[in-house]
């Protein structure tokens, strides 16, 4: 029996089984089951030990009560008795499509409301608070709904362009078009955020010096596969910033794949003689920086904030300029009230 985890294009492992029914020899039977893993990067032990449900694929789904089925049963056996789960037993596709499904979903979920965040600030909304209300919807939920620079990793990027490509192959051409989008407004989150520091440093970045705190894709990893941070950083670089780059635990991965950025081996470090600052990764210790102290020193009193983690009213009553995706200036909101209806303020 070989069980497939990986996330994988949807018709694998009936590829698989003809590959293995090729190879085994003459009186010997082998079977593909696909058991997809639920993983979350940092937590996969506990992911594994209490799983939110099993899914498993079998060739002749949920009527499958062949020994494929009962090697997998047998295998899950302590796990469900120490913490009970769902089941499910399907056929190999949609075993296959569950996994790619979900991280499509949760892709979707970010690149929603980082969608909705550009009408957020162009109309002086806060996302932060529309998020909160729409979550409170049990159809909804809250999780996933963190306007900012998007998501990266090793996972969803990939995982949505392989099943963008997949459902390409199948004729499945809504599905492909869904799935450019929501991997174009994520991309384009990090382009924004370019802009963001560029108005910041007056139209022009080249000469300025850009505290970019967060090299991880996500905090509480080292991982810096894809991640927006250090694009958002190699970017400004391009266009002749000084991005100086702190994270706590990314630093040396950061250094393997983006060797031409400068780094720092501390918050305030990096934030010295900074014109803007740049909180690209949400970090527990970003956010409990000391205001004050960063001001002591930074050159300007900036602060971008890429995740809307930072706690905004205490860094606006130390004096600094306080600006985040998705939440708009109301005053130029009114600005643009006033031209477009002809009313004239006194």
């Amino acid at each position: 029996v070989l069980v497939g985890k990986s996330t994988v294009p949807v018709g694998t492992a009936v590829r698989l089984q003809g590959i293995a029914d090729w190879h085994v020899p003459g009186g010997v039977r082998a079977e593909v089951v696909w058991n997809p893993e639920f993983l979350r990067e940092g937590f996969a032990v506990a992911d594994t030990l209490t799983p939110d449900r099993i899914v498993v694929g079998l060739a002749g789904g949920a009527d499958d009560r062949g020994l494929a089925r009962e090697m997998v049963e047998q295998a899950y056996a302590p796990i469900l008795e120490s913490d009970p789960c769902p089941v499910v037993v399907t056929d190999l596709a949609t075993a296959e499509l569950v996994k790619v499904a979900a991280n499509a979903f949760l892709a979707t979920k970010i690149s929603f409301i980082n969608a909705v965040s550009e009408v957020c600030e162009a109309a002086g909304a806060d996302v932060t608070v529309l998020a909160d209300a729409i979550g409170m919807d049990p159809r909804i939920g809250r999780r996933f709904l963190n306007a900012g620079l998007g998501f990266g990793g090793g996972c969803l990027p990939k995982d949505i362009r392989a099943f963008m490509a997949r459902a390409g192959e199948l004729g499945a051409d809504e599905a492909m078009s869904f799935l450019r989008e929501v991997d174009s407004i994520n991309m384009r989150r990090r382009e924004r955020m370019v802009e963001l520091v560029t108005e910041a440093c007056g139209g022009s970045v080249l000469g300025r010096t850009v505290a970019v705190l967060g090299a991880a894709f996500k905090p509480n990893s080292d991982d810096v596969r894809d991640s927006p941070a250090l694009n958002v950083a190699g970017m400004l670089s391009l266009k002749g910033a000084q991005a100086v780059v702190y994270d706590p635990q990314a630093l040396d991965n950061a250094r393997a794949v983006f060797p031409t950025l400068e780094y720092a081996e501390s918050a305030l470090a990096a934030c010295e003689g900074a014109d803007v600052v740049l909180v690209a990764t949400e970090w527990a210790e970003f956010v409990e920086l000391d205001p004050a102290a960063v001001a002591g020193v930074a050159r300007g009193r900036i602060l971008l904030d890429g995740r809307n983690c930072m706690p905004a009213d205490r860094w606006r009553e130390t004096g600094w300029t306080y600006r985040a995706l998705g939440r708009g200036v109301p005053s130029r909101l009114a600005a643009r009230t006033t031209v477009a209806t002809g009313l004239v303020e006194v």
